[in-house]
């Protein structure tokens, strides 16, 4: 339904913050609820934050509350994942995703995938 972009800085240290960004293409792109989810290498990819549509309402995994934020921009169709206080364990390919009218804490349920940013946190 929506092309989806991430990007953001591929390396950092432990404690550090790093930022990734999503951009999405069209004009519909506010209708959108927006994830995002992470995969680590012989995990199964997991929840970590979602914005509802409106910006209105926020989520987050258990394991990254108080060190993540999630925040929207309609006006410049972006969504963004603010990381601080990183950990080792938070190493992963990163996706943000998108449901039309709605979010979920389950892959299964969003429309739209970009393609992953890495994102490597050393000790």
């Amino acid at each position: 339904q929506v092309q989806l972009v991430e990007s953001g800085e591929g390396l950092v240290q432990a404690g550090g913050s790093t930022r990734l960004s999503c951009a999405a293409s069209g004009r519909t792109f506010s209708t959108y609820g927006v994830g995002w989810f992470r995969q680590a290498p012989g995990k199964e990819r997991e929840f970590v934050a979602r914005i509802s549509w409106s910006g209105g309402s926020t989520y987050y995994a258990d394991s990254v509350k108080g060190r993540f934020t999630i925040s929207r921009d309609n006006a410049n169709n972006m969504v963004y994942l603010q990381m601080n206080s990183l950990k080792p364990e938070d190493t992963a390919v990163y996706y943000c995703a998108a449901k039309k009218y709605g979010g979920g804490y389950h892959s299964r349920e969003y429309d739209s995938w970009g393609q992953g940013t890495q994102v490597t946190v050393s000790s």
